[in-house]
């Protein structure tokens, strides 16, 4: 359970330091000013409001809520994601391109996965409201009233108008 909130921890800051990790590698490894221009234009935004949608759809969820945790499935899905990212930020001429496209894949990946368990976990959740409405709620045609002394009280105020001015 640990690792599940320590993710769900991770998500927002993830947003800053993946894209700041691109910037910083390109320093680092000495990438060229074309890839600089890549990395500015193209990678960092791509990464920080990819990961701010991932956020707000993991976070989004009523399970995500409820326990403060992510899933297993968000576990090894971001782990995925953010490694690739992370060896992106490496610029290896020789493996640049397939890491590229497989954290593209992974982040593609990851918008699906998240948009079927905020509608799995909406639909579970609007289900057992449902049930626990139509357990609490008078079947039809029952009367509303109770004549049980410690039962809700119902007053009923009847407005009339005699005259235009309320005479």
């Amino acid at each position: 359970m640990w690792l599940r909130r320590a993710y769900y921890h991770w998500l927002l800051p993830a947003a800053l330091v993946l894209p700041l990790w691109l910037v910083v590698g390109w320093a680092v490894f000495q990438a060229g000013a074309w890839v600089f221009l890549w990395v500015l234009f193209i990678a960092v935004p791509s990464v920080l409001v990819g990961q701010l949608v991932l956020t707000l759809l993991v976070r989004s969820r009523p399970s995500v809520r409820e326990e403060r945790a992510v899933s297993w499935a968000d576990v090894a899905g971001f782990t995925v994601w953010h490694a690739l990212t992370i060896a992106v930020g490496l610029f290896s001429e020789a493996w640049f391109v397939p890491i590229l496209i497989g954290a593209i894949a992974a982040g593609i990946g990851m918008f699906w996965l998240s948009l079927w368990q905020l509608w799995r976990d909406a639909r579970e959740s609007g289900t057992r409201m449902m049930l626990r409405y139509s357990a609490t709620s008078p079947s039809p045609g029952a009367s509303e009233r109770t004549d049980r002394a410690d039962g809700p009280r119902v007053i009923v105020v009847d407005e009339s108008r005699r005259g235009s001015r309320g005479d």
